[in-house]
């Protein structure tokens, strides 16, 4: 317990560091840069939307800013969870299955290309560029609104795979 970690900053280098895994290594750092770019753009968009919109008496727009807070935690979450469920394993001594570190690394990466199909697919029309690919052209066909699919659904994979890993039986356990 002399190497635990204190919260989540701690949590990361933690799980970088104990893993045997080199998939969950370079998730570890791809990860967490995307989560800290990821914050930093929420925040700043919510600092400049709420210059904007100071003058406006309460009501939706406080409504709306408190959504955009919660978008970008969902945003992040699943992004740092990988690590997060790594740096605790590790630190607990848990038994795990064999490749627990590396299929959530797996789910991580998922969970980051994911956000990113949920951006294209969620684009205004002016954004778009044209193609000739049939894959860019159906993904642009779908409505607006099934952008946030994708990373729901990454999402709940990368917590299924935690769950469907962790507590393993004694003969097929990693226990570091």
């Amino acid at each position: 317990m002399a190497d635990s970690y204190r919260g989540v900053f701690g949590a990361i280098p933690y799980a970088i560091r104990e893993t045997d895994s080199w998939t969950m290594r370079v998730y570890g750092v791809i990860g967490a840069l995307s989560a800290a770019l990821i914050a930093t753009v929420v925040t700043l968009a919510l600092v400049v939307w709420m210059a904007e919109t100071a003058n406006v008496q309460g009501g939706t727009f406080l409504f709306s800013r408190s959504l955009y807070v919660i978008a970008g935690f969902a945003a992040v979450a699943p992004l740092l969870a990988p690590l997060l469920f790594v740096a605790r394993r590790h630190r607990r001594g848990d038994p795990v299955q064999v490749g627990y570190d590396r299929y959530l690394a797996y789910g991580g990466f998922l969970f980051l290309f994911s956000l990113y199909l949920g951006m294209v697919i969620s684009a205004p029309a002016e954004l778009r560029e044209p193609t000739e690919s049939a894959v860019i052209a159906a993904v642009y066909g779908l409505p607006r609104l099934s952008g946030v699919v994708p990373p729901v659904a990454a999402a709940l994979l990368v917590f299924a795979i935690h769950y469907r890993l962790r507590g393993a039986d004694e003969r097929d356990t990693d226990t570091h």
